[in-house]
């Protein structure tokens, strides 16, 4: 099984993107394998659903890790609520924590697009673990790789990409979709040297499992969300506590838990990026992680698809395959229908944001979408396969129960629309 730190991709820029999109190419379909002789050699542009050769090793890399270390303990980490820790070692030791970060760093210097790729993959067997990573690369690496100072790429990036794992401290009870009026404070000292860090997060994500929080607290309340900064916070500060995981719906392994600052100190060193900017960079960031739940919410789909396929051309009735029934055909394709478009907009939102061009529109249409897709699929999953869908001896039920945050995290699907709205509205101005 390759190890993702062995694939090498180039640093894509918008004009290696304009490159790869006007002259010939090889390119492989992305329901081709890697053994495909079928390939496009000559034309203007790529089909959105068209991978490179290094983004397609990364997919059947993470896709075997999956089916063959991973799906043997999912049940039994969703029943008891907690990962295996030989799970949480193996994606740091199958370069699956550090996607985007240089080699210089010890990580695996892959592209967006593969990262996506990566949590899809993980999906399809186990949306709890493909949180953690999907959090930890597309939020914290990325906001680290993107504002941290020198010190802080040196001193986090290492340890992120190999052996610590992550957490997103944003939300607050009185800060969920309106996520600036939170009221944790971070109170410098009177020399500069450090911040008094003090307040409470609520809906923390990793949180049992993290070794650093990224906290967004506000430095000056007088002056709104632009006095709110970011941080990088070692778990083991003194001050910090964290409570007690919530009793979720969905995603069980995946520990969300409050998160509690009480006088926690802060070295100056460790602000990410600069005071009274940490709201910019948080509306930054979480632009690209939608795109990222979008990819979840996929391979969610993809994964009952994996499950209710070939059972319904097994289950026979009247003589003839569940699925042959033209009833049946109608309902399938439908949904198949609707993952491709949920994919087409995905990986577009992908390419959009590797060449810097605005992507923010298509991200939350992304998240959107697909959060309803997969919802769709679980749904009807269950009913296709009947009584055994309703009950655990399949992953179908467990997809349904994961597969509903995808409409309420990292913005909710209101907010989406809010969004995609606004930016409408300003195309017509």
């Amino acid at each position: 099984m390759l190890n993702v730190r062995q694939i090498r991709l180039p640093r894509l820029t918008s004009a290696s993107i304009a490159r790869f999109y006007s002259k010939p190419t090889k390119v492989v379909s992305s329901e081709q394998g890697l053994d495909s002789s079928d390939t496009i050699t000559s034309l203007q542009h790529a089909p959105l659903t068209s991978f490179t050769e290094d983004e397609l090793l990364t997919r059947d890399s993470v896709r075997c890790w999956a089916r063959q270390e991973l799906l043997p303990v999912v049940r039994k980490m969703d029943d008891q609520g907690f990962y295996d820790p030989s799970i949480l070692q193996s994606l740091f030791d199958q370069g699956f924590m550090g996607l985007e970060i240089d080699s210089d760093f010890h990580g695996s210097g892959l592209s967006f697009t593969s990262a996506c790729l990566v949590v899809e993959e993980i999906s399809r067997i186990d949306p709890s673990v493909a949180i953690l990573v999907d959090i930890h690369n597309t939020l914290t690496n990325n906001a680290v790789r993107f504002w941290g100072s020198d010190f802080l790429q040196e001193f986090w990036l290492p340890k992120l990409a190999t052996s610590t794992i992550s957490s997103f401290c944003l939300s607050e009870a009185e800060s969920g979709s309106d996520a600036f009026a939170m009221q944790t404070t971070a109170t410098q000292s009177s020399d500069g040297s450090y911040f008094s860090l003090n307040g409470t997060k609520l809906w923390i994500s990793n949180a049992r499992e993290a070794g650093v929080f990224l906290v967004f607290a506000n430095a000056d309340m007088s002056k709104g969300y632009k006095g709110i900064t970011a941080f990088m916070v070692d778990a083991k500060s003194q001050g910090i506590s964290v409570g007690k995981p919530e009793n979720k719906l969905g995603l069980k392994a995946s520990s969300t838990c409050p998160v509690t600052f009480d006088d926690v100190k802060v070295d100056a060193a460790h602000v990410l990026g600069k005071v009274g900017q940490g709201y910019k960079y948080c509306i930054n960031i979480l632009n690209e992680g939608r795109i990222g739940i979008a990819s979840q919410q996929i391979g969610i789909a993809k994964g009952c698809f994996d499950v209710v396929m070939p059972y319904m051309r097994e289950r026979k009735q009247f003589g003839t395959a569940i699925g042959d029934f033209q009833g049946m055909e109608h309902q399938y394709a439908q949904i198949a229908t609707e993952i491709h478009a949920a994919e087409l907009m995905t990986y577009n939102a992908c390419r959009l944001k590797e060449a810097g061009l605005p992507f923010i529109k298509e991200a939350s249409m992304a998240k959107y979408y697909s959060s309803q897709v997969a919802e769709r699929t679980a749904s009807k999953t269950i009913e296709w396969l009947g009584g055994i869908g309703f009950t655990k001896d399949l992953l179908a039920e467990k997809f349904y129960r994961d597969c509903k945050v995808g409409s309420i995290y990292e913005g909710t699907s209101n907010i989406q629309l809010q969004t995609i709205a606004k930016l409408i509205k300003a195309e017509y101005k």
